[in-house]
């Protein structure tokens, strides 16, 4: 076995500066329940399995909240949760959306108050990343609409593309405003600490676009753009989130700035791995690329191998790629396929 020559910070950094890492780097993404399942498997804690995985984890930064204690079960934007129990995990459902009830901006800015930027303290972050040089960092970022789903309830969310574009323009940029006030603070709190910014939105479904191309760039791209735009004046990589079948736009996202592409799920139509690696792989890097609703939870671990080397090759040809599964790991995985994701990745996974 070839011998480390960069840490996981120094290998994150040559892939997207797209020079040449001893080794492919390798990200972890999963839910609670299923980190607990594989440290159980391990018999270690979650720090000793990265390293006993080389799983090369970012550091993830960010402000900590000290606003207006928030009604019980609420977060600083009056949503409400709770967990709901699906058999072998736990998510927290939302139970009241805020804003479901309005009808017109006037009656929102009325009544609601917007969380402000002075709700979160950044001095911690000096002490947070110190000592931590050898991890990639990545902190600030926006995903608005995923917000604005919470506040208004989905189903009506995605109405108010149609009937109400005022209220969806109006809050948007309530939440835009916000995510780039956070941003900035960040980059100025640490300077030239953070490498990777996480501007994201879904906007793809298992078969197509959540929503018409004219409805993303009359509601997203410009204000993604604002963020990516932020991002690149200092010197962070922007890291774009976007499940599902998202061909068609992809483009787009290129057009204003993105430089990762997450989390590439392969066998959405139009995703082909040679495609989008032909076609974009000179202006993207991948990230991601290891089903996690299919061969990680029901195939078997030579399934799981073969995928990693399948990636490799096509993603991960003349370098461009980071190894991850394409969205948090969920707890019906066995904990062994995992294991084999990573040990095929550190094995195979030398001088791309």
């Amino acid at each position: 076995m070839p011998t480390e020559t960069m840490t996981g910070r120094e290998r994150w950094l040559a892939v997207l500066n797209r020079q040449q890492p001893d080794r492919v780097p390798m990200d972890y993404w999963g839910t609670s329940e299923t980190t607990d399942a594989l440290c159980r498997h391990l018999g270690c804690d979650f720090d000793t399995a990265c390293k006993r995985l080389h799983i090369d984890l970012p550091l993830t930064v960010g402000g900590a909240y000290v606003g207006p204690e928030p009604d019980e079960g609420s977060d600083a934007f009056g949503i409400r949760t709770q967990p709901v129990a699906y058999g072998t995990g736990i998510y927290n459902e939302i139970i009241y959306s805020p804003l479901a009830r309005y009808d017109s901006v006037e009656a929102i800015e009325a009544e609601y108050i917007w969380p402000s930027p002075d709700w979160w303290d950044y001095t911690h972050l000096p002490k947070q990343v110190a000592g931590q040089e050898h991890r990639i960092v990545r902190g600030g970022g926006s995903e608005p609409f995923l917000a604005y789903k919470n506040l208004r309830g989905e189903e009506q969310a995605f109405m108010d593309l149609l009937i109400h574009p005022e209220i969806v323009h109006y809050c948007l940029d309530k939440l835009f405003n916000l995510a780039y006030e956070s941003t900035r603070r960040i980059f100025e709190t640490i300077p030239g600490v953070v490498s990777i910014t996480y501007v994201a939105e879904d906007l793809g479904g298992q078969t197509s676009l959540l929503y018409s191309k004219e409805q993303i760039h009359e509601f997203l791209l410009p204000r993604m753009k604002r963020m990516m735009d932020l991002t690149r004046q200092h010197s962070s990589f922007v890291f774009t989130h976007t499940d599902g079948a998202v061909r068609e736009i992809i483009p787009d996202l290129i057009a204003i700035g993105a430089h990762v592409l997450n989390p590439v799920q392969w066998r959405c139509p139009g995703m082909g791995r040679e495609e989008l690696k032909a076609d974009f792989g000179g202006a993207l890097i991948f990230h991601g690329g290891v089903d996690n609703q299919q061969t990680l939870p029901f195939g078997s671990e030579d399934d799981v191998r073969q995928e990693v080397l399948d990636n490799l090759r096509i993603l991960g040809a003349d370098g461009g790629y980071i190894l991850a599964p394409c969205h948090n790991i969920q707890p019906v995985t066995r904990p062994e396929n995992i294991v084999a994701m990573y040990e095929t990745g550190y094995e195979a996974g030398w001088m791309l």
